[in-house]
């Protein structure tokens, strides 16, 4: 049979309102930026597919979340259905990485027993001149948090792919070690989807086994 994933991941964006959670989510599902985005209202769904090794697709399900307090109602549902999230900031706000320690905290705890796979991205790194957070300080805290650190640009397209691979690795390579497994009534991993699923068969492809145990009536 045709694999057409092996299996799907549902990845969170988290992060204030501004840090650019919905120009990261556009430039690498559609590799498209804007300079005028829409403030999200509840949450909006992305999707892309990764070849994480040979013979290996990942389906990246991608939910941008609203930063703004009056919508966290609508987002904490998503929490519990995901395996991984972005936790974003502004490279040009101090006051959006001083909340990573926030957003991580209230997620962690929404979704106990379980745990989320978590990269933290320094985002808007295009904009050097106006940086209010060093890499040494972002580094020191997702090294705290132990997860890993990138800085991104969705204008200049910079190490956009490369974070969420690295996450989509991460949560690949923890299910190879039997730390993150699909279970009954979690959307966060889902096994893979053939072609089969999607286009009838033949008669000739049908098991004899099977044809026999057909209506006779």
């Amino acid at each position: 049979m045709d694999i057409l994933w092996q299996y799907q991941f549902r990845i969170i964006l988290l992060g204030d309102s501004t840090v650019g959670k919905s120009s990261l989510l556009k430039r690498f599902s559609d590799g498209i930026y804007s300079d005028v985005a829409d403030p999200t209202v509840g949450v909006d769904f992305y999707a892309r597919s990764l070849d994480i090794e040979p013979g290996v697709k990942i389906k990246l399900q991608l939910w941008d979340t609203a930063g703004q307090e009056r919508f966290r109602s609508i987002t904490t549902s998503y929490y519990r259905n995901s395996v991984g999230g972005l936790l974003v900031f502004d490279l040009s706000n101090h006051k959006t990485f001083e909340h990573v320690r926030e957003w991580h905290k209230e997620v962690s705890e929404h979704i106990l027993p379980h745990h989320m796979v978590y990269i933290l991205i320094g985002h808007k790194s295009d904009l050097s001149k106006d940086r209010k957070v060093s890499r040494d300080e972002a580094e020191q805290l997702a090294a705290e948090m132990g997860i890993r650190y990138v800085e991104t640009s969705a204008k200049c397209n910079s190490n956009v792919d490369r974070a969420f691979e690295l996450l989509t690795r991460d949560i690949y390579e923890l299910m190879n070690m039997g730390e993150i497994v699909t279970r009954d009534g979690w959307d966060g991993v889902k096994s893979g989807l053939t072609a089969k699923v999607l286009y009838p068969c033949d008669d000739d492809d049908v098991p004899a086994a099977v044809a026999e145990k057909g209506c006779h009536c």
